[in-house]
Formats: C-alpha cells, structure tokens, sequence
C-alpha cells in the first residue's frame, strides 16, 4: 500500500514535468512556425530582397510586352543598393500607339503587383505619360513609367505605314556636338543616336533626342585591334564578368534614355567570344536591344546575342560616309535603300558629319519616291 502510494504519488508529479516540457515545446514550435511563416511571407512585412525584387521586374517586363503592341520599347534599370536608399527596380514602358494600350499594360501590371501582395500607388497621369509605384508595406520596391511615344517624328513615319520596306538610319558619335544633334532634330524624320557615355554633351542630348521624338542608343566602346582612339573606359578580351557588368551597367546610367546598345569600334571585342558572352546577359537583365555594327567579319556579337534572348540586329549594307564627302554619301544612301527594297528592311549606320547631314536632308524626298519607310531601330530588331 505504501509503495502504492508512492507510485500514485510520483506519477502526477512526473506528470506535470511532462506537461510543462510539452508546453515549452509547443510554444517553441510555435514561434518557429511564426519565425517561418514570417520569413515566408517576408515579401508583405516589406522584406524583398534584390533578387527577388529583380525576379519581379522581369515578370512585370514580360506583361508589359505580352500587353502591348508591336515596338513597344521595354527598359528595365536594376537598383544600384538597398543600403543607399536606391533599392527599388525602374522600369519603363514606351508605347508607339495610344489605342488603350496604355491602360492595358497598366492593369496587367497592377494585377501582378497585387497578386504578389504590393501596393499600387495610385497613377500620375502627365499627358502622354503614366507614372506608377509598387510598394511593400511601404517600402518601395518599383518605379514604373509607361509613356506613349507621340511625337511629329513618329506621325511622319506612320504617313508611310503604307510602305513594305522599312530603312532604321543610325547616326553614331553622338555626345560632342549640340549643333550636329539639332541638326538631325530639324530633319523631323525617325532617326536613331547612339551617344557615346561620358561626352560633355551626352545626357544634354540624349534628353533632347528623346523629346524631339528620336530614338537614343548607348554607343558602347570596345576594343578595336589596332587600339585607334581608344576610349578611357571601354570592354576588352580579358574582363570579368563583374567588371564587365559594372562597365555596362555604368555606362547605361550614363545615358539613361538608351533603348539599345551598338558597339563603339570593337572590331577586337566584338570577335571574342568569352566576352561577347558575358556582355550579352548583362544587356538582357537591363532590358535594351543590341545591333552589332560589324567592324568586322569575324564578329560573333549578333550570334552570341540572340543565344542570349536578346532582341538584336545587325549593319546589313554599307556604311554611309566611310568617304566623308556629300556626293558618296548620297551614293550610300542610295545603296541602304535599295538593300531595304531587297531586304525587306535595312540597318544603315553614319555619323554626324556635316557632309552626312547634308546628304540626308537632301536624300529624304528620295526615299519617300521609292516607297521606303524609315523607322526606328527598334523596330527592326527581333
């Protein structure tokens, strides 16, 4: 009886020890579960990280694509630091029509922001453009531009909508020369700049390029083989990827209003293949277009794009004004024409030389004549 009692004794006692370690079990287990639960759902408590902020943009670009019409320029700029206060993704959508796409492409966009449980601010509307911004319990994680791309330049080229072959004139150099700039501004026509970064006149141009209703690219130096006028900064066989990333991404920055990129001389870079390959990325993630100009033949710069998924093009007739003198450009344009007409469509590429910009204004009546429309070189890249 006694060790009965005993017995009865210590087991309400083991018991209760039993049932305290329970609890301090249980409660452990259930903060794991609210630490994982939080961690999982860290994207509502404003937590995103920059990969996953980044994910989102290439999501959020790919309706905007799927969204819109055909032309539609798509710019995606990555964060450069959370730590700096700079730590939401900019992305801009340029529209080449009005017909409600603009609102299409901002409905998708807000239905995916909200289905990833983000805010959407609501849109400032300033004309043609739509400004949007994506939050996470306050925090901001996108800056969204979607902009219809009216414009007298625009209106012009769409007067030839009619026409079958299509002829993107791209004028290189640009960042020196205010006076060439307004030149090709006055002829009202699509025409494409690509700005070299760093010029003393490079962003001042690329803003107005933008509002005359030009299209602007990143005139991106790389190596030549015989290192003629080398540029301070420019890609060369040998780079890291990481260097290659930081010189492009630094360079894009430089000229914000880039839709796409061509090199800069390169005839040595272009040729590399390793180099090529970590370029082609880095151009991808930052939303542009390439066209290789092809200073060489050995290029390898349009093959390796396209294995990226970057929507590319290259050169395919002569260059304009190699012989800087205004009856052999005209000779060269009469040349891109007609390759556009057996083509089907054409890239030509010059520089704002006066004799190139003298020929053009005299050639415009020229390529109307035998019904060839000139666009942008957005518009020829695939």
């Amino acid at each position: 009886m006694k060790s009965g009692g005993t017995s009865a004794n210590i087991l309400p006692k083991s018991k209760f020890k039993f049932g305290r370690t329970g609890e301090a079990l249980l409660f452990a287990l259930a903060a794991g579960m609210c630490l994982c639960l939080l961690g999982c759902n860290r994207h509502r408590a404003g937590r995103w990280t920059a990969a996953e902020v980044h994910q989102l943009t290439q999501e959020l670009a790919k309706a905007a694509s799927d969204a819109a019409p055909r032309g539609t320029v798509i710019k995606i700029r990555r964060a450069k630091s959370a730590a700096t206060g700079n730590g939401a993704d900019d992305l801009y959508v340029g529209l080449g029509e009005n017909s409600g796409a603009k609102d299409r492409v901002r409905q998708r966009l807000a239905a995916i922001a909200t289905r990833h449980g983000l805010t959407v601010d609501a849109p400032g509307d300033n004309g043609n453009i739509s400004r949007i911004t994506l939050r996470s319990a306050g925090v901001t994680t996108h800056h969204i531009e979607i902009e219809v791309l009216a414009s007298r330049a625009t209106e012009i080229g769409a007067n030839l909508a009619g026409a079958q072959a299509r002829l993107a004139i791209l004028l290189d150099d640009f960042g020196n020369d205010l006076n060439a700039a307004d030149a090709i501004f006055a002829l009202n026509v699509p025409i494409t700049l690509s700005v070299l970064p760093y010029k003393p006149h490079s962003q001042e141009i690329s803003r107005e390029a933008r509002k005359h209703g030009c299209e602007v690219m990143l005139h991106l130096p790389m190596q030549s083989r015989a290192n003629e006028m080398a540029e301070q900064y420019e890609l060369k066989p040998g780079l890291s990827g990481e260097e290659v990333e930081s010189i492009v991404t630094k360079m894009l920055e430089a000229v914000p209003e880039a839709d796409g990129v061509n090199n800069h001389q390169g005839s040595q870079a272009t040729s590399n293949g390793a180099l090529m390959g970590e370029l082609m990325p880095v151009l991808k993630d930052a939303g542009v277009f390439y066209v290789d100009s092809r200073t060489t033949a050995e290029t390898v710069a349009y093959d390796t794009a396209k294995r990226n998924g970057v929507r590319t093009a290259f050169r395919n007739v002569p260059f304009l004004d190699d012989v800087q003198n205004k009856a052999a450009v005209k000779r060269q344009l009469q040349i891109a024409i007609r390759g556009a007409k057996e083509k089907g469509e054409a890239i030509a590429i010059g520089h704002p030389h006066a004799v190139t910009l003298e020929a053009l204004r005299e050639m415009l009546p020229e390529v109307r004549k035998q019904n060839v429309r000139l666009v942008f070189v957005s518009d020829v890249v695939h």
